[in-house]
């Protein structure tokens, strides 16, 4: 069956560059970019260089320092730079953005100048002069008088070190790092080259079970004086030793010995410059191979010098970024703006290496494609509204996202659930991948075997005995909810109704009857835990009895409760996307849900820095009347929780969420019921909003949102392509298929 209009892809189809604007402007997308965003406040993003979905990036390490040994704060944990921070002992080569658990974070550079010394709190420094912009940043390393200059290819991270006259060295660490994880092997090929692996994969402290290697081969422009690698054994003191420093010895092995394994090992190459002198380091990195890092290295970066490699990489991401291009606004508008579109392009972010290598989900075998393996879904978070923006704006990505799904289930099983590496980490609850995949097949994304990945719901979604996507599916279809023999019941129930009613959207466009039927029953069950005296969500024991003593308020700012995952009722109160109109009748009309929208708000229970309640602002589009409020509440957020400042995200960005929120809400739609292709429409934050469309999956090179703007920010009427609208909601198709989307203020 034909779901929606195949386009046919039309070789000659060259977009008018002209046209689009992108060399009309006096800035390219590209120059807004501040990495620094995000980097304080828990935003837990890097303000170090990585090519568009890349996977080799470098960040400053700076969260294992002496003056942290009393910091508490976990924001430190889950990323190697915290902004607040001062104390510099390396640069990662390989990191996540936007994550709220350590993994990664390893295979540390860092430049030294004088005696060779390989304790990091001895030879870490303090640093001055940061630059962080698309595809670069740099800072002096004060201790040494040395300057670092860093950009990154998709696979490949190049560092520059700009070294005083006298002893300079380079060390590669591969003891420090933000995975629990211990153990590598580092091997001193030559004067120039170094190879070796680092055990990494603890995520969210997963089983040991699930550790694995990522591989690197790292290149030096000059030949070294001299090199040598060291060993040292730590004497465990608790977990901040662990964490801070080691105090065992160090074995030091100069050119006589190259290889060494071990949990605290690296290597240190030195020079004697009889005057400045600069040296570039490429790391190639693979989960594959050393072979295969190595490989990855000479094609993507072969004799490029670093000014090469920036400019390659600076210019694909300003090519990504120009997908959408914005008019008016201020220059912080369009910071914030352009800067959240870059988070969204980090993750999911390519796992095979150039030659299509890549290892398959349980890292038994490896597999090969000639497209992209895309990893680090965590489809919890991006389900809401990152993984819609890609449909729309980058759809052959996510068309590709999908694929490496459906390999995965080929591999695995399952669907995944937060899969990492290869590694299924079965992190937070329900079963988000269904609905990513949905909401791109509705949108016309269907050059992928859609019959499978339905089967593939299906079996998520039926299996009732060692299903690992659904815990407690049997108690949930046999009652409708989950009882609080599980954990967050009420979330999880939730998350489940909003899996099964995309199912249901699926089966319907697919004449699959008795599954649409099925599965839209199943979405509305979250109604039996409905408190109509509260006029919440609440949990219920497994004899069917409310949950007691029982507080609403309680769960907030990630704190335990019964009921909830990650939030408290109040902010799981209308995570009912796909049924609002149920949920009104259930609360008794539409005053009577907006006065308990209203008060989510008044009480100051709605979270900004989380997913659950993030879709609230737009729901006063529902009632007739007070689409005002929808306009005022989002621009407050705007203004109020993202700014143009390392504290400029509202808390971690979730592998770009939080920043797709933005992104939305500043172009003035978003897509309210995740699966439904579907977007509610408030107030555009630029007087124009150009989104190219890819002819490969639309008939138009592109869709146009305009703001009229006369004396009021209320919006006055709505028009498509001249026509009132009359609604503030519009279908992705007559989105897509129009021409311009005019919003009129009064």
């Amino acid at each position: 069956m034909i779901l929606t209009k195949k386009i046919t892809i039309q070789a000659a189809c060259v977009f008018n560059m002209l046209f689009f604007g992108i060399n009309a402007f006096a800035q390219q997308p590209a120059e807004f970019v501040n990495p620094l965003i995000g980097t304080s406040n828990y935003g837990a993003t890097s303000p170090g260089p990585i090519a568009p979905r890349g996977m080799a990036s470098i960040s400053p390490f700076n969260v294992a320092g002496a003056q942290n040994r009393l910091e508490k704060d976990s924001q430190w944990l889950s990323n190697p730079y915290v902004n607040e921070n001062t104390f510099l002992t390396g640069f990662s080569q390989v990191n996540l953005s936007g994550v709220g658990c350590p993994d990664l974070g390893v295979i540390l550079l860092m430049p030294t100048t004088g005696a060779v010394e390989t304790n990091h709190l001895q030879y870490g420094s303090a640093y001055s002069k940061e630059v962080s912009k698309t595809a670069y940043y740099s800072v002096n390393i004060d201790k040494y008088k040395v300057k670092g200059e860093f950009t990154a290819s998709k696979r490949v991270g190049v560092s520059k070190f700009t070294f005083p006259k006298g002893q300079s060295n380079i060390l590669l660490n591969l003891g420090l790092g933000l995975t629990n994880e211990e153990g590598a092997m580092v091997k001193v090929v030559s004067s120039t080259e170094i190879e070796g692996m680092r055990t990494v994969g603890s995520f969210c402290y997963n089983s040991p079970e699930d550790a694995y290697p990522v591989y690197f081969v790292a290149k030096f422009s000059k030949p070294a004086d001299k090199f040598g690698v060291w060993k040292k054994t730590p004497k465990y003191e608790g977990v901040e030793a662990q964490w801070m420093g080691y105090n065992g010895k160090t074995r030091m092995m100069d050119n006589t010995i190259k290889t060494v394994v071990g949990d605290s090992i690296g290597t240190y190459f030195t020079y004697k410059f009889a005057k400045e002198e600069t040296v570039e380091v490429k790391i190639g990195v693979s989960y594959v191979s050393i072979e295969n890092a190595r490989e990855n290295l000479e094609k993507e970066t072969g004799n490029k010098n670093f000014d090469a490699v920036y400019k390659e990489t600076y210019d694909e991401w300003n090519e990504e970024l120009s997908k959408i291009l914005v008019e008016g606004g201020s220059y912080q508008d369009k910071v914030i703006f352009y800067t959240a579109l870059y988070h969204t392009l980090i993750h999911p972010n390519t796992l095979n290496d150039i030659n299509g290598e890549y290892p398959k989900i349980k890292r038994t075998k490896i597999g090969k494609t000639t497209g992209t393996r895309y990893t680090v879904f965590s489809l919890w978070d991006t389900y809401r509204n990152m993984h819609p923006l890609t449909s729309l704006v980058y759809p052959k990505q996510q068309s590709d996202m999908i694929k490496s799904m459906l390999d995965m289930y080929d591999e695995n099983g399952w669907l995944p659930k937060w899969e990492l590496n290869s590694t299924e980490t079965f992190t937070m609850v329900g079963d988000p991948a269904s609905i990513v995949i949905v909401d791109a097949c509705l949108k016309g994304i269907q050059d992928f075997d859609i019959y499978k990945a339905y089967y593939a719901m299906l079996k998520g979604a039926d299996q009732t005995e060692n299903n690992p996507l659904r815990p407690g599916l049997k108690e949930y279809i046999e009652k409708g909810y989950l009882s609080t023999n599980y954990a967050g019941p009420v979330s999880t129930t939730q998350e489940y109704n909003t899996s099964d009613y995309a199912i249901s959207l699926l089966a319907k466009a697919l004449g699959e009857k008795d599954d649409y039927k099925r599965f839209t029953k199943r979405s509305l069950s979250y109604q039996k835990l409905y408190d109509k005296d509260l006029k919440l969500l609440r949990p219920r024991l497994a004899n069917g009895k409310w949950y007691e003593p029982f507080d609403p308020e309680a769960g907030s700012n990630f704190q335990t409760n019964v009921g909830f995952i990650e939030g408290n009722a109040w902010q799981y109160a209308f995570m009912v996307p796909h049924d609002i109109k149920g949920l009104m009748k259930l609360m008794g009309g539409e005053k009577a849900f907006s006065d308990q929208l209203q008060k989510v708000f008044d009480i100051k229970q709605f979270d900004m820095a989380n997913e659950p309640d993030i879709a609230y602002p737009y729901l006063f589009n529902y009632i007739k009347g007070e689409e005002w409020k929808s306009q005022e509440m989002v621009k407050k957020l705007v203004r109020e929780y993202f700014r143009n400042e390392p504290k400029g995200l509202p808390g971690n960005d979730d592998t770009g969420t939080m920043s797709a929120w933005l992104v939305y809400s500043m172009m003035g739609i978003y897509p309210i019921s995740p699966g439904d292709p579907i977007y509610t429409i408030t107030t555009p934050m630029f007087d124009k909003v150009t989104i190219k469309l890819d002819p490969r999956y639309y008939k138009k090179e592109s869709v146009v949102i305009e703001r009229e703007i006369n004396s009021d920010d209320k919006i006055k009427q709505i028009q498509l392509d001249g026509k009132p609208l009359n609604s503030y909601f519009i279908s992705h198709d007559a989105f897509v298929n129009g021409k311009t989307l005019k919003v009129i203020q009064y």
